[in-house]
């Protein structure tokens, strides 16, 4: 693995986020590429006097949580750098591509907390302003592939992943 390549994906909380990070691993798999997660962060007018350490804590947590969510645990077979910025989503995501052999993954729908970001949505910005190329990946590519699992009785696509590659 060589690591010049970078599969960038945005991690929110929400299911597109997860469709995202499960697209994003096939793609750093599959490129040899370090996966970098990245969760942005901002007090809002509800967090009150809440310190800004724990809010930054609550954002790592949020990327732990998808890959445990996602996979049970982080996929061992791949290098994965976690990036937790302090601003809004979209610049956020682009202030991680180095390259542009780097490739930025985003899900369709954002976390209800950016919906009225002022950039509007993330992923639009993110195909507006990226130097490399983006893949927006939609919440129900993940759903197909989970209910036809369910239905087929076939393993859940994205244990069954984790457990490959371990």
């Amino acid at each position: 693995m060589t690591g010049a390549t970078r599969v960038i994906v945005g991690l929110d909380g929400s299911l597109g986020s997860l469709a995202a990070l499960d697209r994003a691993v096939t793609e750093a798999t599959a490129r040899g590429a370090v996966l970098v997660p990245v969760t942005a962060w901002q007090p809002s007018d509800t967090d009150g006097l809440r310190p800004f350490s724990e809010l930054e804590h609550a954002a790592r947590r949020r990327v732990d949580t998808a890959f445990e969510q996602a996979f049970g645990t982080y996929p061992a077979h791949l290098i994965i750098r976690p990036v937790v910025v302090r601003g809004e989503a979209g610049p956020a995501l682009l202030s991680a591509v180095t390259s542009r052999s780097d490739l930025v993954v985003v899900g369709a729908v954002g976390h209800r907390r950016f919906r009225h970001a002022p950039h509007g949505s993330i992923a639009r910005y993110c195909r507006a302003h990226a130097a490399c190329p983006v893949i927006t990946v939609h919440p129900s590519d993940l759903l197909r592939s989970l209910e036809f699992a369910a239905r087929s009785g076939a393993p859940i696509p994205l244990a069954t992943r984790a457990r490959r590659a371990a």
